[in-house]
This record gives C-alpha cells, structure tokens and sequence, in this order.
C-alpha cells in the first residue's frame, strides 16, 4: 500500500472519483441505448394484465351487447366458474341478465358443457335484477368433477349472446 499525503492524496482520491463515475455513467450509457435488444434491469413484478378484448373483439362486445371487462375466473375450491362483465348500455346487456335465457359455458376441450345451479333456498347463482350501466354482473357455473381447468379456452352462451374463446383464469 502506497501512503500520500497532503493536496496529493486528495487528488489521486479525486480523479478517482471521477473515473469511477465516468466508467458508471458510460455503462448506463450503453445499456439504454439499445433497449429493445437488452432485457429489463428491474425484476419487480406488477398485476397488470393486458385487456384479452383490447381490439375487435373488445369493440364488438361494447357495440353489440353494451358490455365489456369480460372475465371467467375458476375459484378457489375449483367447483365453481365465475363468469362477469360490466354493463356499458343497460338496454343491449338486458338479454344476459333475463331470467329466461338459460345460460352455459362450454369448453370444447375437455367435453363439457356446465350450467347455473339453482339452489333451494338461493335460487340460481345469477344476477338477474335490471342492468345498470357501469356496475358489474356475475353468474356462476358448476364445475363438479373439475372438467374446467385454468388456461381453458371456453364459450359463454346467454340466449343470443355467445362469447367466445374466453380463457379461464
């Protein structure tokens, strides 16, 4: 080890310094000048997921049925498919929330076609009261035996409305 004193150490310390933040600084340099051919240096996840019916189809079902945020989630337990949307024009949504449309999730994969269960004291696991633009409705299919499994690609049929390749998440 080499001992400097005085105004000489002070600037032999210095200039170092100033290398090392130069040699940091042309490092950064390069990594953001290509950002696209090298990867993220942050790992922090986020619970963002992009709109699955960001494009056409999002339009489509906005349009036509006054609905959209369509989603099937496959609970907890397994035994239940909770499909929901929002209602954007309540007089094109009144058909999926009408009592007298018999609604279904079929997943061609796995062979199935589930249904709303009516309990004796519950009655059906639907919404059924008059839509309301900008609340979100929701109807439950049984899954006993687990046909349905997350990342399956199903259909949602509601009278007239069919929904389809919707996977389940």
């Amino acid at each position: 080890m080499v001992h400097v004193s005085g105004n000489t150490g002070r600037k032999m310390m210095l200039l170092a310094g100033v290398l090392g933040s130069s040699i940091l600084v042309l490092q950064a340099g390069a990594q953001s000048s290509s950002p696209a051919s090298s990867p993220k240096a942050t790992t922090t996840s986020t619970n963002y997921h992009p709109d699955q019916f960001a494009g056409r189809a999002g339009k489509y079902y906005q349009l036509i049925w006054g609905i959209d945020s369509l989603s099937v989630k496959y609970t907890e337990s397994g035994e239940v498919i909770r499909f929901s949307y929002r209602v954007l024009d309540p007089q094109k949504a009144k058909v999926l929330n009408d009592k007298k449309n018999e609604p279904s999730l079929i997943d061609p994969k796995a062979g199935v076609k589930l249904v709303v269960p009516t309990l004796e004291k519950v009655g059906q696991l639907r919404q059924t009261s008059t839509p309301e633009a900008g609340r979100s409705y929701w109807m439950a299919f049984s899954n006993k035996g687990r046909p349905v499994k997350k990342g399956d690609h199903v259909d949602v049929v509601i009278g007239q409305f069919h929904a389809q390749g919707l996977v389940v998440d």
